[in-house]
């Protein structure tokens, strides 16, 4: 499986809700890098992974946050 670059809006909108998922995408496996662009309207969430989109959504919506993928 190849590693690919997902991008996802989210509501992930300060640094303090950056500490909350920061955990949790820091666990998953296969995962090279993310990043959460607060200063962005839609709080893009950029992940290099080879994991699903849903395995993402699943992971940031069991925290609390909404996520949806852009195509």
């Amino acid at each position: 499986m190849e590693t690919k670059e997902l991008k996802f809006k989210t509501n992930i909108n300060c640094s303090g809700c950056v500490s909350k998922v920061k955990p949790f995408l820091d666990k998953l496996e296969n995962t090279d890098y993310w990043q959460v662009d607060t200063t962005n309207e839609n709080k893009i969430l950029t992940i290099k992974t080879k994991l699903s989109d849903e395995k993402i959504i699943d992971t940031i919506e069991e925290v609390g946050f909404e996520i949806e993928p852009i195509e």
